[in-house]
């Protein structure tokens, strides 16, 4: 398949590229190098198996390199829920205004397929868990969720006023190599800077799923392979889900720490915006045939240990 990946120099945009190149894909990156970067596409790029366009989607020149593909795998975005309470015009900008952008120029090519990756934070604080896709109501309570939603919404309408075909991706949360923000991120880099205490933000007791980026990716492509219809909507996570300083633990570990004493922010959540208990629901996925290989705490070692080289 000749496909297009946006963001594709980023951490799970990479990953994916991997993925695509090793089926047999030809892959075009749209990326404007603003979060992502080149070393995660080097090996690519110097065999020519990826073409990169080194553009952003809210300006010009990047248009043409949609004639003739099939798919675009739309990962581009703004993804720092926390930076979303202080500037919000980022995220409607990089992750809404863009997402306007790219349907109406896939319209214009006559590009038929979309896979967009979404995000839990469009529910908000779920009053079922683990949730699932049919939940309602969906009050996000992040602007990066409310933009997530909103582009959800806007290419459901392209797909049913223009005859396109979409998968929608509403991730938990998916760590491992490339990461360039998050706990995991945030944890190593902290005890980088001092490695005898470690600030946690919140009072820890935070809960999520976790899923590593390449059980993350294998579900995406197993989706759009196997699920037909005109929208399609699949949560990908864990079926379980992991705290705060479980979390913490793990990290200190794999850095081979001693002793480190943590040190709490307080409160129940770490920012503005944040959900403190998040577990989605799969049982839509495994129906379909895929179901999560590991769970979220050996999602959380693979990730560390890989960051921590």
């Amino acid at each position: 398949m000749r496909c297009v990946v946006t963001g594709g120099a980023g951490f799970i945009g990479s990953h994916l590229v991997d993925a695509l190149v090793r089926r047999g894909d030809e892959v075009t990156v749209i990326d404007s190098l603003r979060t992502g970067t080149l070393d995660n596409l080097r090996e690519h790029l110097d065999q020519g198996s990826v073409a990169l366009v080194r553009r952003d989607l809210l300006g010009e020149g990047w248009q043409q390199a949609l004639q003739g593909e099939a798919r675009v795998y739309h990962l581009a975005a703004d993804p720092d829920v926390r930076q979303s309470a202080l500037d919000p015009g980022s995220q409607l900008r990089n992750n809404l205004q863009a997402t306007c952008r790219l349907l109406e120029a896939m319209r214009t090519a006559g590009v038929g397929e979309i896979v967009f990756t979404s995000t839990s934070t469009v529910y908000g604080e779920a009053a079922v868990i683990p949730t699932p896709e049919d939940v309602t109501p969906m009050e996000p309570i992040s602007v990066y969720g409310a933009t997530k939603l909103a582009c959800e919404s806007l290419i459901a309408a392209y797909c049913h006023s223009f005859g396109m075909q979409a998968w929608v991706y509403r991730f938990a949360n998916i760590i491992g190599d490339r990461s360039s923000h998050g706990v995991i991120w945030d944890f190593i880099h902290k005890l980088r800077e001092n490695p005898a205490e470690l600030e946690i933000l919140g009072d820890g007791r935070q809960t999520k799923s976790y899923l590593e980026v390449g059980a993350c990716v294998e579900a995406m492509l197993f989706a759009a392979d196997h699920a037909a219809e005109r929208f399609n909507v699949f949560n990908i996570g864990s079926e379980d889900w992991i705290d705060v300083v479980g979390i913490a633990d793990v990290v200190v570990r794999e850095m081979g720490l001693p002793r480190v004493r943590y040190r709490f922010t307080g409160g129940d959540r770490g920012w503005v915006g944040d959900v403190p208990r998040m577990q989605l629901s799969v049982e839509k996925l495994k129906k379909l045939g895929w179901r999560p290989p590991i769970g979220s705490r050996e999602s959380v070692h693979r990730a560390a240990s890989a960051m921590v080289r």
